[in-house]
């Protein structure tokens, strides 16, 4: 039979506020009395009722986290930053993976507030017209991990993409390259993929490089999609020396489509790219990347959420988040 508060105040000799003051720990409670209730529980395999608990205290310590993709390594890191703080504050995780699928994020961010979280936290997808009316739907605190949306109308956690494009192109043209080529992602993704084909645009004015159409492929961001882009530049009369990739993924995709033909990296190509995902330093020769703080930003963005939800003052709610260029073995100084 299942123990209720009831069987544990009559063990312990007390009322069941008194058996609820201690589950709930509350501090007005004699140490004494306290290690009563505590002994009760034990002996009895008493387990609070969680939803009760919740539904009397307004309260459930959970978070509801949505995942655009689980099997993606950047986010996997990401969600271990968010629950290793969600832990500090004795929060419990709901993680739920979109599969990278508009609907599918709609359906699991209903179904989060409507199991009463108290916080949620949307992490890597793009945010679009529609996830905004179903956030504001919400009584509880929302903060974007690894995103942001157009408007600034939501506390967020990310690095400057653009920046980390700049950066990673301006790398290449240090190392006397000038034809260089993107594997680009969405241009429908504002807050990831055009703001990164934007840096590269950038640091090709910067250096004074002519823009060229025929040098940019857009991919999906994983690694079959930088075979087949790679395939493309390969096929060119005209090849590029030197390959930005968006994420680490297709750069690796990228790789191995250059060593399938024989070819060599840094040899006969350059490639960078951005995120550090462990891969990174695992592929042969070892890939230059622009590091996303993927740890920091779940971390991060877990501690604002628990700001927000004890209505802490926040001064900064759109955090920046520094990167850094990682410099390995897949970029060479252009003869």
């Amino acid at each position: 039979m299942t123990v209720t508060i009831y069987d544990v105040a009559r063990e312990a000799g007390v009322s069941m506020a008194t058996v609820s003051r201690v589950v709930n720990n509350n501090p007005n409670v004699k140490p004494q009395t306290r290690k009563k209730v505590y002994e009760a529980i034990e002996r009895l395999g008493y387990r609070p009722n969680a939803v009760a608990r919740g539904l009397a205290s307004k309260k459930t310590t959970t978070v509801g986290v949505v995942i655009p993709d689980i099997s993606n390594s950047i986010f996997a890191e990401i969600a271990r930053g968010i629950e290793d703080i969600a832990n500090m504050y004795h929060y419990n995780i709901i993680l739920c993976n979109a599969d990278k699928r508009k609907e599918k994020e709609i359906r699991v961010i209903n179904t989060l507030l409507e199991k009463q979280v108290d916080g949620l936290l949307f992490m890597g997808g793009t945010v679009t017209d529609e996830h905004i009316q179903a956030f504001q739907t919400a009584a509880v605190p929302i903060v974007l991990c690894a995103t942001s949306d157009e408007k600034g109308m939501y506390p967020s956690v990310d690095i400057d993409h653009e920046s980390a494009a700049y950066d990673a192109v301006s790398t290449l043209v240090r190392h006397g390259h000038r034809q260089i080529a993107m594997i680009s992602g969405t241009l429908q993704d504002p807050a990831n993929g055009y703001a990164r084909f934007q840096g590269y645009k950038r640091a090709l004015e910067a250096a004074g490089i002519e823009y060229q159409e025929d040098l940019v492929r857009i991919g999906n961001y994983r690694y079959e999609s930088g075979v087949e882009a790679m395939k493309y530049f390969l096929g060119l009369k005209k090849k590029p020396t030197a390959i930005f990739a968006a994420t680490d993924e297709m750069a690796i995709g990228a790789i191995h489509s250059i060593q399938d033909e024989g070819l060599r990296v840094p040899d006969d190509f350059s490639i960078i790219s951005v995120d550090n995902i462990r891969m990174a330093s695992m592929v042969r020769p070892q890939l230059t990347t622009v590091a996303q703080p993927m740890y920091d930003l779940g971390a991060v963005a877990m501690r604002l959420l628990t700001k927000l939800m004890k209505k802490e003052n926040v001064e900064n709610p759109r955090v920046i988040l520094p990167h850094e260029t990682i410099l390995r073995l897949s970029v060479s100084h252009l003869d």
